[in-house]
């Protein structure tokens, strides 16, 4: 039988102490929020004259977490030959190109094949109608299914050890547990901390609001 003195004992006990101590902290490094973002649509100032009127502005509701982008007061409609979304949410400010991120569901829906791209990336894009309430647009080569991503500054990626276009997993311990892989870091000194996945994503993990995720690299 191994007997411990009084200063084993003390030692034993300091050193559970100070790893316990030591281990949230550890976790807590790792831990990045989680967004769910909705069906939407980014239009060029071509597109909102066209669905809105000449020379409309957007009318921002609320800003979103990432710098400078908001969501709008204004809704459209999504048409293709096999069905339709109404009600479909307006992001500003306008930009260089019409884009619609839609789930895959949503794709399945319209009777459309919509490739996984990361915003801004349309190679490939799947051809919808957009019809506003004072008129439509043809958006060729616009719509993507959005590929699950996460903004962070500069000083996160160093913070977190990660690399701009890194992939990395995102796992969610929800009631039902589940991890993202290929999820590509997009380092900005606009941005701010934030994954980024879409409505299958998310009711696959049964996350019914924005939440946290753990990141792990190297997936």
């Amino acid at each position: 039988m191994n007997y411990y003195s009084e200063k084993d004992i003390r030692d034993i006990v300091a050193s559970v102490v100070a790893q316990t101590a030591i281990a949230p902290a550890a976790s807590a490094c790792q831990t990045v929020p989680v967004e769910i973002s909705a069906r939407h649509v980014h239009l060029t100032r071509e597109a909102v004259d066209k669905l809105f009127g000449a020379g409309y502005k957007l009318t921002p509701k609320r800003d979103l977490s990432q710098p400078g982008q908001f969501l709008s007061e204004e809704r459209v409609k999504i048409v293709t030959r096999k069905g339709e979304l109404d009600n479909i949410a307006v992001l500003g400010p306008e930009r260089q190109a019409v884009q619609v991120e839609l789930s895959v569901t949503d794709a399945r829906a319209l009777g459309i094949k919509a490739p996984i791209r990361l915003s801004g990336d349309l190679n490939g894009a799947a051809d919808v109608i957009i019809i506003g309430p004072k008129g439509m647009t043809e958006a060729k080569g616009s719509a993507i299914i959005a590929r699950a991503h996460l903004h962070m500054t500069p000083q996160d990626a160093q913070r977190y050890g990660v690399n701009n276009g890194e992939k990395v997993a995102i796992r969610m311990d929800t009631d039902r547990p589940m991890t993202i892989n290929d999820v590509e870091v997009r380092v900005s000194g606009t941005s701010r901390l934030a994954v980024h996945i879409d409505f299958d994503e998310a009711n696959a993990a049964a996350l019914s609001g924005d939440g946290q995720g753990f990141l792990i690299k190297g997936r």
